[in-house]
């Protein structure tokens, strides 16, 4: 089952490490930004997986997420 972000989660900033660039941004931009990017990339790729990975990571509410497993 999904966990339920507050939009206080939601409104805050988190860093992203993804290609060992290191950013910070809103949560709810990242999540747009990062479903976008799954939604664009062929499934199974490295791009696709990065994405996945982080898309995720930003979903269980974590306040920094990597590409990196």
């Amino acid at each position: 089952m999904a966990k339920q972000l507050t939009e206080k989660q939601m409104n805050e900033k988190v860093t992203i490490i993804c290609y060992r660039k290191k950013e910070t941004m809103k949560r709810k931009d990242a999540i747009d930004f990062y479903l976008e990017g799954m939604m664009s990339c062929d499934p199974g790729s490295s791009e696709c997986g990065r994405y996945t990975t982080i898309y995720c990571q930003l979903m269980e509410g974590n306040k920094q997420c990597s590409d990196q497993l």
